[in-house]
């Protein structure tokens, strides 16, 4: 699968204006910094696509984007401490209206490799099982493992969630490590039946 011009459509922060298409829908969920925007851009192979920060929870809405074959959601991060029960609250809220609503083909479910998975992890998982939504884990930050390290974390990683080492991607925007992997679970979820 190649992206040739993916483009930002909007940002929406209710389910009132959730965007609807008629492309398939693929989502993008991680706890806060775990490098959503920087997996969305080495995707597009744009770098400044999805806006990054050094500044954990700057995603606060769903933002979409239009990658030619289908469009990409990237939901609010999760798990950032340094905002109020209530915010907290409003995000998950507009975290689980989307993922109880949408028609989801995959959620790429972000985990930092450096990082045993946090209980938001866990909870994100979880509720990915109960719901019946496809999904796929991506270990962003590879590159700040040796390569020695990477297939051990993975097996950590994948024993913590209770999913298969198969499961697992790693990844690095910084090297594009992981890309085409990546879209070759998109391009398998685009061609399945569900």
């Amino acid at each position: 699968m190649k992206i040739k011009n993916a483009t930002f459509i909007t940002s929406v922060a209710s389910r009132n204006n959730f965007y609807f298409t008629d492309k398939p829908l693929i989502a993008v969920a991680g706890k806060s910094n775990v490098g959503k925007s920087s997996i969305i851009n080495m995707l597009a192979g744009q770098n400044k696509l999805a806006r990054t920060s050094v500044t954990p929870g700057r995603t606060r809405l769903v933002n979409y984007f239009d990658f030619g074959e289908f469009v990409l959601a990237d939901l609010p991060g999760y798990g950032f401490a340094k905002v109020s029960k209530e915010e907290k609250l409003k995000w998950a809220e507009l975290m689980e209206e989307f993922l109880r609503t949408q028609p989801i083909k995959l959620v790429i479910s972000l985990v930092d490799i450096r990082h045993n998975p946090t209980e938001d992890d866990k909870m994100m998982i979880n509720y990915l099982y109960h719901y019946a939504i496809p999904f796929s884990i991506v270990a962003t930050k590879a590159d700040k493992l040796s390569k020695s390290k990477i297939k051990p974390q993975l097996m950590e990683i994948a024993k913590d969630l209770r999913v298969g080492i198969g499961d697992m991607t790693a990844s690095s925007a910084q090297t594009g490590l992981g890309k085409e992997a990546i879209l070759g679970l998109i391009e398998n979820a685009l061609n399945s039946e569900q």
